[in-house]
This record gives structure tokens, sequence and C-alpha cells, in this order.
């Protein structure tokens, strides 16, 4: 990473952290008709990508495609689909044995929540960038208009200046994991209902701590990824995002077979967007009694004569909702954040394959032996 920009963004930092919001840039200063019209076009093509995390997931890949310089965009899409994998999990073939109702529910909300937070905040900053790319200057000093940090401009403009996709996709890992931290994280209901009880006792079990990322290995479909052992930690989850793009971007194999897999198979929700001889997004059957079931896997694979596992699509598992009103507040009021620009190299282990089919089957086991939260 460039080391002079990194220099020159603590600079802009601290001055902004020394000056008055009316000087720093923090308050947006008067538009003029142009821009008050280019704010309103980007707000409307944000919230009709906002709907859902399948629309969400597919507007990241299609901003990734127009523009391959925001490496945050393809980052942002890959792991836009396992939030949308974790959320048709809460109804699909195994978790509403484990989970109540009314607790799939909580972590539905919970993980909707964060996905649509995020995409509310980065998306318009994607947007601005092509605005400012067909405008041919910079037209970051109008991101306060969509309640962005003031630490984002800075960033912009350097990666204007350099165009240094690492660069941009830290800035941005740091920024969205902060801006989810009060609003999402820290939140007392989410903290009581979900942190503080089923992510501390079930997470791992459960693998909603799972990042897969599905990649094209010459005829298969592998998974590559990472495990984030504390959610509640914001300096883990910046340190696994700067990871998880060092794995994305920093081995070929893994960018080319994802960009593949990305572009061929369409986000649905369903796991069967990935491996559909194990998932499918339709049930064969019907719902049974607990004591009815029985073994369906082994390893990666069915056991002779069993039923795929039910995995919907999101669609079919969960409506669309609201997202409620945003607390406004700029997070950033420290310098030290800066210190997360650093050299980042990919994991030295990274392959999911096995552990992810090993955690499948302590899911199966967990069901057939008739354990429950709540």
């Amino acid at each position: 990473m460039n080391r002079a920009s990194v220099e020159t963004l603590r600079k802009r930092l601290s001055w902004m952290l020394r000056m008055p919001a009316s000087v720093s840039g923090a308050v947006q200063p008067r538009l003029t008709s142009a821009e008050t019209a280019m704010l309103a076009a980007i707000t409307r093509e944000r919230d009709a990508h906002n709907l859902n995390n399948v629309s969400r997931t597919a507007a990241y890949l299609h901003m990734y495609r127009e523009h391959p310089e925001l490496h945050w965009a393809f980052l942002a899409h890959m792991v836009s689909r396992n939030g949308g994998w974790n959320m048709t999990d809460l109804e699909g073939e195994y978790l509403p044995y484990l989970l109540t109702a009314d607790d799939r529910e909580r972590v539905f909300r919970f993980l909707e929540r964060a996905n649509a937070l995020i995409f509310r905040d980065s998306y318009p900053q994607s947007l601005l960038y092509r605005a400012s790319l067909q405008a041919g200057k910079p037209l970051f000093h109008l991101l306060p208009a969509f309640g962005v940090s003031r630490f984002m401009r800075p960033v912009w403009e350097l990666f204007w200046q350099h165009r240094e996709s690492s660069f941009l996709t830290v800035g941005l890992i740091v920024n969205e994991q902060h801006f989810i931290e009060q609003r999402v994280v820290r939140d007392p209901l989410h903290r009581k209902y979900v942190l503080d009880r089923l992510f501390f006792q079930a997470q791992s079990l459960l693998q909603l701590n799972h990042i897969v990322f599905p990649y094209r290995y010459g005829e298969n479909v592998r998974l590559a990824g990472l495990v984030l052992e504390n959610f509640s930690s914001l300096m883990e989850r910046i340190g696994i995002g700067k990871k998880l793009y060092a794995l994305l971007f920093g081995i070929p194999a893994i960018l080319e077979g994802a960009e593949a897999f990305a572009c061929d198979r369409r986000h649905s929700g369903s796991r069967a967007d990935y491996w559909p001889r194990l998932f499918a997004p339709i049930r064969h059957g019907v719902p049974v009694p607990r004591g009815q079931l029985k073994e369906r896997l082994d390893g990666r694979r069915l056991r002779p004569d069993a039923a795929p596992l039910y995995s919907p699509r999101l669609a079919d598992a969960w409506k669309n909702c609201e997202l409620e009103a945003v607390e406004t507040g700029d997070w950033f009021h420290e310098l030290a954040v800066v210190d997360h620009f650093e050299e980042i190299r990919p994991p030295s282990s990274f392959e999911m394959t096995r552990e992810f089919a090993f955690g499948l089957k302590k899911i199966e086991m967990a069901v057939l032996a008739g354990d429950i939260w709540q």
C-alpha cells in the first residue's frame, strides 16, 4: 500500500478533527440545482436496489463489472451472498428444528439490517464515483448529503488521484464496520436477543460465522473463506474483512474462479446456487417430526436415496421489510483508525470446502440429537 497516501490521509484527517464541522466538510454546503438533481437520482437508484439481499448483491456485482477498479464492490458482492445464505438457512432444512420461530425472526432482522445499512451507506459512494467519472472531476464534497462519514472524503479523493484499489477497499472496510457498530452491533435489542445469547451459544455450530467464497475449480465449485470468531469485536470484523480482501484479490485462482462463479450463477439466496447436488431450492417431500429424521449426509455427498437438503430462495423464505429509520451521527472521532491501512497478505489457510461440509454434518447431528436453543 502506498505509504505516501496513508500519511497524506493521516494529515488530512488530523486537520478535520481540529476544524469545526462547517470548515472540515462534515456539513453539506449549499447545492446547485444540477447537484440537487444528481443527488436525487442517486438516492432513487440506491433505494431501488436496497429492497432485499438479492437486489443488493446483484447491484454490487453490476458496479464491479462496470468499474473493476472498485475491488470493494466485488468483495461486498461475495460477502453479501453469505448474508443471503445465512438468512435462508433460518428457514431451510435444519435450523427450524434448532431455533424457535421468534429466534429465527430476530436473527433475520439482525442480518437484514446490517446488510441493508451497509448498502445504504456504501452504494451511493460508488454511484457518486461514477458521476465523478462522467463529470470529469471529483464530486466527493457531496458525500455528506448521504450521511457518509467525513472519514471517506479524503479516502475517495486520494483514490481519485492514485487509483489505488487496495487503499480504497481498506477505507471502505473500516468505514462500513464502524458504521454498523452503534447502529446494529451495539443496539440493545440485537445484543440481548441475538449477539449475547444466540450467537454466543451457537454461532459456530450454526455456521453463522463462516464466510465462504465459492469459486470454480475445473468442473467443480469449491469454497475458500475464513471464520469470524467474534462478531461483536469491531477490530476482528475489520481484520477479517481485510483478510477476505487479500484472499479474493491476492490469489489469482480464487479471483478468477469466484468471478466465473458469480457471473454464471445469479444469487438467489439458496445454497443450491453453488452446490446443487447437495441443496435444492424446492423442498422434496414435507417436513417430518424429529423422531422420523434420518441421516442424509455423507461428507460432501448425500447418502444413497437421500433427498437434497432444502435451501430456499430468499423470496420464498422472507418477505421484504422496510428499513427502519437510520440513526444519524459520524463515527469518526479518532485518528488511530488510520493504523488499519497497512500491508495485507492472503491468509495461508483458506480452503473451506471440507470444513463447511463438516460443519453441516454437525448441524445435522444436533438436529438428530434433539438440541434446541431457546
